[in-house]
């Protein structure tokens, strides 16, 4: 099987799990879930920048310099977009928009379009990752694709309730979604034969991507688990990072090294 066919099998299978499970559990209203599906998604998002893409980086480089500005340029750049509001998360039930759902009215679907927008382009860029990891070695391609598939679950159910709160149906929403999770077919296409031209810039490519993990998982997951600050849910919370970064750890131990 060709790079490129295994680069969009996994990019469709995740952006599908990711898009069915997340419908299952924001219609199931359990939102106490997804607590526990931020902590796992943070273990597995700081497991994989930190014990196989940023090493990759560096390994492909040979100098870690590069990469170390790479990742620098990376969180500055994801700062940016976040303020820009490109980027708009929401992961628990305390969000603005499932905090406000309860009040009986919409917003004629402002907070909608935007999360789409900012998702539409979230999704690209995770699309441009997934190839660049799968054009390094298949094992880094599926930890990353492992690591974002972890990170979009909590982040669909926010968007799925961003959006029925924007007025929108169920059927509406999942729909806009599904439509959102195309963009990272497109963007592994576009990954895909962007990088091949450029392979030099595959280092580049791993030390932004790790800052786009980390940051997701410091600045706009961690703050979320502050909110439950008693000790029981301190060492679940503890307990489920790990498991997260365990999950990466026991992926890329049973696939095998790819060097």
């Amino acid at each position: 099987m060709s790079t490129l066919a295994i680069i969009l099998i996994a990019t469709a299978a995740g952006s599908l799990l990711s898009l069915l499970l997340a419908a299952i559990l924001a219609l199931s209203a359990k939102p106490n879930w997804v607590p526990v599906l931020v902590s796992y998604a943070i273990g597995a998002l700081l497991g994989a920048s930190l014990l196989e893409v940023l090493p990759e980086a560096v390994h492909l480089s040979g100098d870690i310099d590069t990469v170390a500005q790479a990742l620098l340029g990376g969180i500055l750049l994801f700062f940016l977009l976040e303020k820009l509001v490109l980027w708009r998360h929401c992961h628990d039930e305390v969000c603005e928009a499932h905090g406000s759902h309860g009040h009986g009215h919409h917003d004629h679907g402002r907070s909608g379009m935007m999360i789409t927008v900012g998702d539409t382009f979230h999704n690209f860029v995770d699309g441009i990752i997934i190839a660049g990891a799968f054009l390094v070695d298949f094992r880094l391609g599926v930890v990353t694709t492992l690591a974002i598939i972890a990170h979009e679950i909590p982040q669909e159910i926010g968007d799925f309730l961003i959006l029925l709160h924007s007025g929108y149906t169920r059927t509406q929403a999942l729909l806009l979604n599904f439509l959102t999770g195309v963009a990272t077919l497109i963007g592994a296409l576009v990954g895909y034969y962007a990088l091949s031209m450029m392979s030099g810039f595959i280092p580049v490519l791993l030390g932004v991507a790790a800052a786009s993990m980390l940051y997701v998982a410091l600045s706009d997951l961690i703050p979320g688990l502050h909110k439950r600050a008693e000790i029981r849910s301190t060492l679940q919370q503890l307990a489920l990072i790990g498991l997260g970064i365990g999950s990466v750890g026991l992926l890329g131990f049973f696939i095998g090294d790819g060097h």
